[in-house]
């Protein structure tokens, strides 16, 4: 499988802002996460890919096949769950997978096996029989994630999936996407780091339209190789450091303050330390 995004360029307001900038990837099977802050135009690129919008410039492919001229088949293979999505408060979790099943033209056996098992999948199972005016906000998240699998996508695309959810229930909805991952492209837009740093094939870090990065983690870790700093610091000096610098984390021990710094210059006029980064450097050096 192969999604072919070419020179993909979304304006709004008659062509005075630009969401999206001559954007082009390949992706394979795999999972991708998607990275930015929020105006990136992350869910932008979602609803192109999805085709409920059109690019002003530029296409996307699947296998080589415009997507704009795909029509059912392309539906057929895709599965999809928007940042926002309005639901029927009045149906039940169940009643609500099954409306989505008819609207995605599963038979009445495929639905009911299908739908069995996504409940238990992202803990609802106990919960399927209640209306969804009365789902916490975590629970319309995973109900939402349910309904993108019913179709047993080939492509799969999760706009903030785990937006609501507790730790436990991001990390259960994490590794379920990981292990669907083998036999499906998987797209995962969101800000929240540790939702793709161990489970991405490669990261595509968006900001303001532009994509700046699309590699793997460990070759994006390595490009911040030097410019991750613990300093250590006095509490008076604490604000200072944070007006100064990017600081992504502040530790106290008997000795005093370690602040954690992305800097890509020499601090030497501080006693620092070069410590490992992680996705979280790579976030506060592009974004902040």
């Amino acid at each position: 499988m192969l999604l072919t995004i070419n020179a993909v360029t979304k304006r709004y307001n008659k062509g005075r802002k630009t969401a999206l900038k001559n954007f082009s990837a390949e992706l394979t099977t795999g999972v991708y996460g998607i990275l930015g802050a929020n105006g990136a135009g992350k869910s932008t690129l979602m609803n192109l890919i999805t085709d409920q919008l059109k690019p002003d410039e530029g296409n996307i492919l699947f296998n080589g096949q415009d997507i704009s001229h795909l029509g059912i088949q392309y539906r057929e293979i895709l599965g999809y769950m928007p940042q926002h999505q309005g639901l029927y408060h009045d149906f039940t979790g169940r009643r609500f997978l099954w409306y989505i099943a008819a609207l995605k033209g599963l038979s009445a056996s495929q639905a009911r096996n299908k739908i069995e098992e996504l409940l238990s999948i992202v803990n609802l199972a106990k919960d399927a029989d209640r209306k969804l005016g009365t789902y916490s906000g975590g629970m319309k998240q995973r109900i939402l994630i349910a309904q993108a699998l019913l179709n047993d996508p080939d492509l799969l695309i999760l706009d903030e999936p785990t937006a609501g959810l507790d730790p436990k229930e991001r990390i259960r909805i994490r590794n379920f996407i990981s292990t669907i991952a083998m036999n499906k492209i998987v797209i995962i837009a969101t800000h929240v780091v540790s939702d793709i740093e161990y489970i991405s094939k490669e990261i595509l870090v968006m900001k303001e339209g532009v994509l700046l990065i699309k590699d793997e983690p460990t070759n994006i870790l390595a490009g911040m190789e030097g410019k991750v700093h613990e300093v250590l610091i006095p509490e008076t000096k604490l604000t200072e450091m944070q007006t100064l610098y990017k600081v992504s984390n502040i530790t106290r021990d008997q000795d005093g303050i370690w602040v954690r710094i992305v800097h890509d210059k020499p601090l030497n006029n501080l006693e620092c330390r070069f410590v490992k980064p992680n996705l979280e450097d790579v976030y506060l050096n592009y974004f902040e």
